[in-house]
């Protein structure tokens, strides 16, 4: 009706003569219509795609609602430092020598007067002249990063360029051929104290018995790195985080024999004593929150949310968190059976992978992309399907979908080493250095607080610890055992033989016990 209606009033609107002209008059010109146009038709009846009307006038941008975006569990993309792909191996059968020939260099270079630092402050990029130029020049000749025959000017020129990238690769840097702080940091350190970082690191190397063979792994703590090693070059280097200074990776030597998916994760004593008692005085829910299971004599499970947390009577009882994508241990654990219960393994906080300074863990090694290197273990193991099937990525990623705990053996367990070299050469005559961060190069210094055995409750006795050698130390023997207690001193001449109601000493008349350390594995997030 309202479409007739309007037709109806525009046709009558028209005067007679205009309609005889339009109807009998073929080539007569259209006449313009001069009146104002209609009202838009209403929605009911408006012009539908096909008739092509008119678009609608935009609508003001804040008439747009907002798009929903949906909340996801998916974790962000992870980023990683750059590190080195020096295929050369950081530990090698020729390093040990490599390394005391390289300080012996060293030390000439130290007693010649070594090189003059560059001044503080300086920054270059390519193209800039500067002449603090001549500093950096010098040095990297004595170095061996540029030849002795470049041309001397105080033009930051590409050949100069070149050089400061290999020196900044030979120290764990970024190499970007910018100088700025850390380069010039790296460029200001004696020669000096590089010759002693060199027979510091060689030292730590004596008496070691690490069986190279075609594949090994390879952890330089300062680097905080894992090389896996194959056919004597480094397949595939990775990003790791690694203990920080209070709570030292030890130096170890073993071999990988298992690689666990989805790993549950039993808590040590001492993050029971330091960390979740006090946490639960305050909120009887975390555990529960985090699914850790309390479990008793027996493995029977204990509710922590009515469990007496005044005192520390928790610390006799098992706290095992489950496996899932929350679990400290992350989904995938590198077992290496060692007197100090530390090992590789996977983490749900993956942020700390992105720094150049990666000492953040309780001792253990977490790994950057620790399913690929999982896959590069596996290799010759048969993989979940049978016989011609192998492990690789995607194959781990089926077994960590299904949820369940999965423990997979070796065919051939591959050797691994956690070795703390901060100055070591390589057999093609380069002298690599990295930062002494537990402070064991220079002597008299205390030993960090790292190197002790890890106690989880209820499964493992703690065990006497070797202390790692220093700078200038003879390497550690059965003599250097730290004991459980100190030992009783008898007093002489004996006293007669108490009554046996009396012949008990009060707590007060017994000797201290020596308190023991230990280190709990490498946790996540806000606790390490």
């Amino acid at each position: 009706m309202l479409l007739r209606h309007h037709t109806y009033n525009r046709a009558t609107a028209l005067a007679p003569m205009t309609v005889l002209l339009l109807m009998g008059v073929a080539v007569a010109e259209p006449v313009p219509d001069t009146r104002p146009a209609p009202a838009p038709l209403p929605l009911s009846v408006q012009p539908s795609t096909q008739e092509q009307a008119p678009p609608a006038p935009p609508q003001a941008a804040q008439s747009v609602p907002a798009p929903v975006i949906k909340k996801t569990r998916e974790l962000p993309a992870t980023v990683y430092a750059k590190v080195s792909e020096d295929p050369t191996p950081t530990l090698a059968p020729a390093t040990f020598l490599a390394t005391m020939r390289m300080a012996e260099h060293y030390k000439a270079l130290a007693e010649a007067g070594g090189w003059s630092p560059v001044p503080a402050g300086t920054s270059l990029k390519p193209g800039d002249r500067n002449p603090a130029v001549a500093a950096l020049r010098g040095h990297l000749v004595m170095t061996g990063d540029l030849a002795a025959n470049a041309t001397h000017s105080d033009l930051y020129d590409e050949p100069l360029v070149n050089a400061v990238k290999a020196f900044q690769a030979r120290h764990g840097l970024p190499e970007s051929g910018l100088v700025q702080r850390l380069t010039v940091a790296a460029l200001n350190v004696p020669a000096s104290v590089r010759q002693r970082q060199l027979a510091a690191s060689a030292e730590r190397l004596i008496g070691s018995k690490f069986p190279f063979g075609e594949r090994y792994v390879v952890v330089n703590i300062p680097s905080a790195t894992v090389e896996a090693v194959e056919n004597g070059g480094v397949a595939r280097r990775y990003v790791a985080v690694v203990g920080k200074p209070d709570k030292a990776t030890p130096s170890v030597e073993t071999r990988v024999t298992d690689v666990n998916l989805n790993p549950t994760w039993t808590l040590p004593v001492s993050v029971i004593k330091n960390e979740i008692i006090p946490t639960m005085r305050k909120n009887p829910g975390y555990l529960a929150k985090n699914h850790i299971r309390m479990l008793g004599p027996g493995g029977v499970e204990v509710d922590s949310t009515t469990f007496d947390w005044s005192g520390e009577k928790a610390v006799n009882y098992m706290l095992r968190q489950d496996s899932g994508f929350d679990n400290s241990l992350g989904q995938v654990r590198i077992d290496m059976p060692n007197k100090y219960a530390v090992y590789m393994h996977d983490t749900p906080s993956k942020s700390l992978f992105a720094g150049n300074v990666r000492f953040h863990s309780h001792g253990c090694v977490r790994v950057g992309q620790v399913k690929e290197f999982a896959a590069w273990l596996l290799q010759g193991t048969e993989g979940p399907n049978g016989a011609g099937s192998t492990w690789g990525p995607i194959e781990i990623e089926s077994g960590i979908a299904t949820g369940e705990k999965r423990d997979i053996k070796l065919v051939k367990p591959v050797p691994v080493t956690f070795v703390y070299l901060t100055g070591y050469a390589t057999p093609d005559g380069r002298a690599h250095f990295r930062d002494d961060i537990y402070g064991l190069d220079t002597p008299g210094t205390p030993a960090p607080s790292a190197a002790t055995d890890v106690v989880t409750t209820g499964s493992i006795t703690p065990r006497p610890v070797i202390k790692p050698a220093r700078a200038g130390q003879a390497v550690p023997t059965t003599a250097d055992l730290v004991p459980a207690a100190p030992p009783v001193t008898r007093a002489k001449p004996p006293a007669p033989a108490p009554k046996p109601e009396a012949a008990r000493r009060t707590p007060s008349e017994r000797p201290p016990a020596r308190e023991r350390e230990f280190l709990p594995p490498g946790l996540v997030g806000p606790r390490g």
